[in-house]
């Protein structure tokens, strides 16, 4: 049961029918995985801890740099030189000292990335890297997780929730076949990206993570792109790969 201040917090969500009082116990209820704290998983952690998420693990090995400020909202100047898994954690818990926060300031992989996958509701993919996406969809197939996926580069946007529990849904190697893509090829570091627009798909990943938790709405379906330059949405419907190495192993 909320107690009074929880009531009074939440209450703009809590007067949303969609969402009501069980909406809101569900998101105090959950656990949310976030792998990368720095231009998407910024944004996710901070709207997530604000909207009531009561328990929240973030990934991140790295530490900060004075480049990341441009973009990564969780950090400030003060934060250079600490890891941005820990970073981001201080900036939650000032936000809403009820969440409960977990920083690894490490990369996962391996077991320990599927018992972190295996132990979330939901898992969001705030990582830069094909080789880090391509292990956490395997993850997230694996343990039966619904897993949103987020990208930012330049001026171009992309998100896709990929939910193993749909039988019908796709996976992230299904849009993306291994050993079609570079790692390099989604670095800012060798392409830039647009400050803003990495705050823009890491909300969206953050309402798809909301919705999926509360049960409010229904899931994004395919894939979204979103041009910067123009200002332009495109959605395309992504089938199932059959041949797929990774969903297809699922039963």
């Amino acid at each position: 049961m909320m107690d009074d201040q929880a009531l009074l917090r939440y209450s703009r969500q809590i007067m949303l029918p969609e969402v009501d009082i069980g909406g809101q116990e569900r998101l105090s209820a959950a656990h949310a995985l976030i792998i990368g704290a720095g231009g998407l998983g910024s944004p996710v952690a901070l709207y997530l801890a604000a909207a009531g998420v009561g328990r929240i693990t973030i990934v991140d090995a790295d530490q900060v740099e004075l480049t990341n400020l441009q973009r990564q909202i969780a950090h400030q100047q003060a934060s250079l030189g600490v890891n941005k898994a820990r970073s981001a954690k201080e900036r939650m818990q000032a936000l809403n000292p009820e969440c409960h926060v977990v920083a690894i300031e490490q990369h996962a992989e391996g077991e320990a990335l599927m018992d972190l996958v295996a132990s979330a509701d939901v898992v969001l993919d705030c990582t830069d890297r094909f080789s880090s996406r391509y292990a956490i969809n395997a993850a997230s197939q694996r343990a039966g997780v619904p897993l949103i996926s987020g990208a930012a580069i330049r001026f171009s946007g992309q998100l896709a929730v990929f939910d193993p529990r749909d039988d019908a849904c796709p996976c992230y190697a299904c849009l993306y076949p291994p050993g079609d893509s570079d790692d390099e090829t989604l670095s800012c570091a060798e392409s830039g990206v647009m400050a803003p627009l990495v705050g823009l798909i890491g909300c969206f990943q953050a309402v798809e993570a909301f919705k999926l938790i509360s049960g409010a709405g229904r899931s994004h379906q395919g894939l979204s792109t979103f041009d910067g330059l123009s200002g332009q949405w495109r959605h395309f419907q992504v089938p199932r790969d059959p041949a797929c190495p990774v969903c297809s192993a699922r039963a």
